[in-house]
């Protein structure tokens, strides 16, 4: 399964994200970065299902939440995507 992680700074504002996709519909769930995007100034994520990542990213922009890059992950491949 493709899965999507969308990369934010700090918890805060990672948590009022699940909160708001959550309120959406969206199962999200929260969880530190893996190492390497830390490196990249990311501390925390949200990982859901790559086909629910337009329209997550869409609801966090209409909100205000600002996060930091968005990556999909497919059969252990990673690539940085953008909405």
């Amino acid at each position: 399964m493709k899965m999507g992680c969308i990369t934010f700074r700090s918890i805060t504002p990672a948590q009022r994200g699940q909160r708001l996709l959550r309120s959406h519909g969206l199962e999200a769930t929260l969880q530190r970065t893996p190492r390497w995007m830390e490196e990249r100034g990311c501390g925390y994520c949200l990982r859901l299902q790559s086909e629910k990542i337009r329209q997550a990213a869409q609801l966090l922009r209409e909100s205000g939440l600002a996060y930091s890059k968005i990556y999909l992950e497919e059969n252990g491949t990673v690539t940085e995507w953008s909405v």
